[in-house]
């Protein structure tokens, strides 16, 4: 049996959920609204996401409690493990790096770029560990207290 395409897991859309990612490690050299305007660009493809699970599960004719089950999964994941931890963890690693680069007395100029880098570098490790975490959270708290 072949696996439905989801635009929001399968192709390049996902990437707007690691958007607040960006701007959290951009954070040293943007203004703060611009990081806070990545969070709400994270949240939008989140609800996008999570009404999309939602629209399809009332079309295969699923209960309201279903489809509520559905889409209460969808976006409690989603945002757990898209927008809250991801962006937490790279902020702390931003900073971190900032604050290690201030205490070497590293020239400013690189000092400001180098703790950007860093957090770029680290989006793409950070995130299977954390998807893998929040399936086992999920699976041991939302999920079992659902069934």
């Amino acid at each position: 049996m072949s696996k439905e395409y989801d635009v929001y897991r399968d192709s390049k859309l996902r990437y707007l959920g690691y958007s607040n990612e960006v701007g959290e490690a951009f954070r040293p050299l943007i203004h703060r609204n611009l990081v806070r305007a990545s969070y709400l660009l994270a949240t939008a493809y989140v609800c996008a996401d999570a009404v999309d699970k939602s629209v399809k599960e009332h079309q295969r004719g699923s209960s309201t409690k279903q489809i509520a089950v559905v889409t209460g999964d969808v976006f409690t994941w989603q945002m757990v493990a898209s927008v809250i931890i991801p962006g937490i963890t790279i902020n702390r690693i931003t900073w971190l790096t900032g604050y290690l680069i201030r205490k070497a007395e590293v020239k400013k100029a690189f000092g400001k770029i180098l703790p950007t880098a860093v957090g770029l570098c680290s989006i793409p490790l950070i995130i299977g560990p954390i998807d893998k975490f929040t399936d086992h959270l999920m699976d041991d708290t939302y999920r079992k207290w659902l069934s």
